[in-house]
């Protein structure tokens, strides 16, 4: 995939970034450099690699899902400007 200067002068429009005239060019040789780096890690085989959400093989600790504090509705609320039935009262914002 290549990009043009016409191209980064709409991607610019749509993300509202205003961009000068004079450097559609240099941002467009870049943005292709870019995606010449992904095009280089679409490439690798990743078949055999097990997906993964940190570098460091930990597992997640558990713990019992069991309510351990609580009860303290009405000291919460007391601080709201606004209280109904024992919730927070908000303004409407939608009619």
């Amino acid at each position: 995939m290549s990009l043009d200067k016409n191209t980064v002068a709409k991607v610019a429009n749509l993300a509202r970034i205003r961009v000068e005239e004079k450097d559609l060019e240099p941002m467009a040789l870049e943005l292709n450099a870019i995606l010449g780096w992904v095009e280089q890690l679409s490439e690798v085989n990743t078949d055999d690699v097990a997906p993964m959400t940190s570098v460091a093989d930990m597992q997640m600790r558990w713990r019992q899902d069991e309510i351990t504090d609580g009860g303290y509705q009405s000291e919460i609320v007391a601080n709201a400007p606004s209280e109904e039935e024992g919730f927070f009262a908000v303004p409407k914002v939608i009619e």
